[in-house]
This record gives C-alpha cells, structure tokens and sequence, in this order.
C-alpha cells in the first residue's frame, strides 16, 4: 500500500486549482458578487490554517501502538519523518483529498447556505493546495527571503530539533495560540543566533 503514498507535488495544483476555480465561479452564479466570493474564500484559506495545524498535531502525530495503528500512522505521515526529503512524500495523494473532501464538504454545507458553500469549501481547498505546494518547497526549496526563508527554518526544526512542537506550515499562527511554538532559546540555537 506504500506506493499510494507517492505523489509528485504539481499534481495537486493540477487537479484541484481547476475545481476551486469551479467552486468559485458556482457561487458567483448563484448569485454572490465576486468581492463576497473572494471574502468568503480567503475566510475558507484562514480555517485551512486551523485543520492544517490539528491535523498535523492530534492524527499526524497521534501516539500509535498495534501494529494495525502503526502501520496507518506509517503510512498517512511516518514515512514522510522517516524520509523527510523524498520528494513523492511531501503532498497528500488525490485520492485521499477526494475522499476527505465529502465529509469537509458536509460540514461546510450544515452550516451554509447553498449559494456560499461552494465559495467557502473552495477557499479551503485552495487552502490545501497552498499548504501542499508551501510544503514541498519548503523542503526542496532555497528561499533567501522572508516569510519563506523563516517558514523553512521553521517547519525544519520541526523534523529535526523538536518533533513535539511547531506544527504549522504555512503560519506559526495556530502555535503561537495553543502553545505549541518552539522555545526562542531553542529556535535561536538552531538558526544560529545564539
């Protein structure tokens, strides 16, 4: 089943930008403006952040010991610590994505009306795709500049100085609020400002 983990990163763009752009253009036809479907989606891309942030903490980190547990716990974000820069174990497959995708969509919809979930389950998709594409350059990338420069330093230091901690990837925002940042005397160290 490892081999359904394997997914080259411009696969996600390709297939799922299309559908958000659909998504989009679904709650403009129904009637909203296109400045409240650019609110709602950019709404849509800050709760990403939150599902990005306790998924990684609570499912990807979740503390495993059967070996039915272990396995799945291999297989969904294991092997991405195991080998943190194979370049096919940086983003999420389709195939799990479409399937994540009903349960996201339902809950999106009981609180929704029709003519905005699509604008809203659009922005977190986008959101998805902007979180996949940020984590795979933040591995195989060289920023030289601000926020990438730091977001890199930051989510490495989460591999391999303190694996407990630092669970955003796009923001230290949902850290900063649960109290999951790294200390600054360990960031420091390991940036090499102290």
């Amino acid at each position: 089943m490892e081999f359904l983990t394997l997914t080259k990163w411009w696969v996600v763009p390709v297939i799922w930008l299309p559908v958000v752009c659909w998504l989009f253009a679904k709650s403009v036809q129904m009637g909203h403006t296109v400045r409240e479907v650019v609110l709602m989606a950019l709404f849509g891309v800050f709760v990403w952040t939150l599902i990005e942030y306790t998924l990684h903490r609570f499912l990807f980190h979740i503390e495993t010991n059967s070996y039915w547990s272990n396995t799945a716990h291999y297989l969904i974000h294991g092997c991405h610590h195991k080998h943190p820069m194979d370049s096919l174990r940086l983003v999420f497959p389709p195939a799990g994505t479409a399937i994540l995708c009903v349960p996201f969509w339902n809950i999106v919809a009981s609180f929704a009306t029709p003519s905005t979930t699509p604008a809203l389950f659009g922005g977190g998709l986008l959101g998805y795709v902007m979180y996949d594409c940020t984590h795979y350059y933040l591995h195989h990338g060289q920023p030289s500049k601000d926020p990438a420069k730091y977001l890199k330093r930051y989510h490495l230091n989460h591999h391999f100085r303190i694996q407990d901690k630092g669970f955003g990837i796009t923001s230290s925002l949902w850290d900063a609020i649960f109290g999951t940042l790294p200390s600054s005397k360990i960031a420091a160290k390991h940036n090499g400002l102290s």
